[in-house]
């Protein structure tokens, strides 16, 4: 009942608010109809109880309906036919290491795998014997995770679908000590099959934004009752810790550890890439470059439109683009070419391939944004002039850049708003506003560097989180 004064009653085994998860947030003894939405009293409890059955159920519907497809599909068309065995999770004879405590870290994409690669080493220092396995959502992931985990990981796989087949036959295969998620990787078969099975399991650099709770309000008893099963819940923020308690997390496993991926852009750049990569693409004296990371759906135009215009100022500017997934790049030159610019794909450019002499090049690679930002005059966030929830900033920041963001940054606010309290961070409404603040900041080479300077203190300062998340593991696994 929207908008309905907070109710309280009590039952015959006692006050509502003592057995009700959602009371946690509307106060010790008293209970809101807004915040749990059931009727009667007891059917909280037995919605929480049916959630994941019934999740079970559809899921497993789901995948017999859709498997057949998929799979006649992945063979035609060769998409998705390296390891869609690991997806139903048969992992093989894939490598697990001797010796225990193994701990398997679940990470979706390149972000998460970034952060889990620092907690992982900050854990491997604390409990060198570990043993880790690290699985990833995407393809893109599974090849970040091979990077920058290779060299300490027992195993890189692709995470099992989260149909209670897949992810009870990859639990046995594994048999993990600790099954570890990365950020927002919550997924109810997974977590609470790994449960029945006694494996402990834990939440770190969690992170729940706005956008993300209003759409797991809608299936808030399935997220309590995953949830009240997850041992430790180690947040970003205190505002992602207010947001999973709100879902029905227990409060007294909760902390607030801060942002893992600080430590990973924490360490001091080395100048000797700024200066291979700028040769790399043939770019002499102070010709500015504008990067423009990890673009959205809706947003080459409006970035492509900006450069236009700061090329009638600085005609040697240059623009690097890069698609937040790959599947855009034939899009993003189709924008190109319709504007009548110049470009060349990242792939052909240097080494035995051609100088950089256009002033677009569209990133159609892995793994290079983070380097590239060391040569940018200044950044430009995707994913925030369409509500998408951003992208991670950390990473310009670190290497001293001015960064320009629109105004839908809510999966990373807790960093936005650290770096534009510094006067690192300049959030534009449009492309209007993008263009001209780009051209202010070209047009003011000092301040810029004042705004990059304050951006790279903030995140010096706040290096450390992996440790923190790091000790919340260890901790679980001493209790175990």
């Amino acid at each position: 009942m929207p908008g309905s004064p907070a109710m309280r009653f009590s039952t015959p085994g006692g006050n509502y608010a003592s057995r009700c998860p959602w009371s946690r947030f509307a106060g010790a003894n008293s209970f809101s109809l807004t915040a749990c939405r059931c009727l009667p009293p007891n059917g909280c409890h037995d919605i929480m109880r049916l959630a994941l059955p019934a999740y079970r159920a559809l899921s497993t519907g789901l995948f017999f309906a859709a498997w057949p497809g998929w799979w006649v599909y992945s063979q035609l068309t060769g998409a998705h036919r390296d390891g869609w065995r690991q997806r139903v999770g048969d992992y093989g004879a894939v490598p697990l290491g001797n010796g225990r405590p193994r701990i398997w870290f679940h990470a979706a994409s390149v972000g998460e795998v970034n952060a889990a690669a620092v907690i992982a080493a900050a854990l491997r220092q604390s409990i060198p014997r570990v043993r880790l396995v690290v699985s990833t959502t995407t393809a893109h992931g599974r090849a970040a995770a091979q990077e920058r985990l290779g060299n300490i990981a027992d195993s890189v796989l692709l995470a099992p679908v989260d149909w209670p087949g897949a992810v009870n036959r990859a639990l046995a295969r594994v048999a993990p000590d600790l099954l570890v998620c990365v950020e927002t990787e919550i997924w109810p078969n997974w977590l609470a099959a790994a449960r029945r099975r006694g494996v402990r399991t834990a939440l770190v650099n969690g992170r729940i934004s706005p956008r993300s709770v209003r759409r797991y309000r809608r299936v808030r008893p399935l997220m309590a009752a995953v949830l009240e099963g997850v041992d430790r819940l180690s947040m970003i923020s205190a505002d992602d810790a207010a947001r999973i308690r709100e879902l029905g997390a227990p409060p007294e496993r909760i902390t607030v550890n801060g942002n893992a991926k600080f430590d990973l852009a924490g360490a001091p750049p080395d100048p000797a890439v700024a200066e291979i990569l700028r040769r790399r693409f043939n770019l002499e004296g102070s010709v500015p470059v504008i990067v423009a990371g990890s673009i959205r759906n809706g947003e080459a135009a409006p970035v492509l439109d900006a450069f236009q215009r700061v090329r009638r100022r600085f005609p040697q500017a240059v623009l690097i683009i890069a698609p937040r997934h790959l599947q855009r790049v034939a899009r993003i030159c189709a924008d190109i070419r319709q504007r009548s610019l110049v470009y060349q794909r990242r792939s052909r450019i240097g080494g035995a391939q051609a100088a950089r002499t256009a002033p677009v090049v569209v990133l159609d690679t892995i793994g290079e944004l983070r380097d590239l930002y060391s040569i940018a005059t200044v950044v430009f966030c995707g994913g925030s002039l369409v509500p998408r929830g951003g992208q991670n900033l950390i990473e310009a920041a670190a290497w001293g850049k001015p960064v320009i963001c629109g105004p839908y940054m809510d999966d990373f606010r807790a960093a936005t708003d650290l770096l534009a309290a510094a006067g690192a961070v300049f959030p534009v409404a449009d492309a209007q506003g993008l263009a001209e603040r780009l051209e202010d900041l070209l047009d003011h080479p000092e301040a810029a560097n004042r705004a990059g300077s304050a951006g790279r203190a903030v995140v010096e300062e706040n290096r450390g989180a992996a440790r923190r998340h790091a000790a919340v593991l260890a901790a679980l696994l001493q209790a175990a």
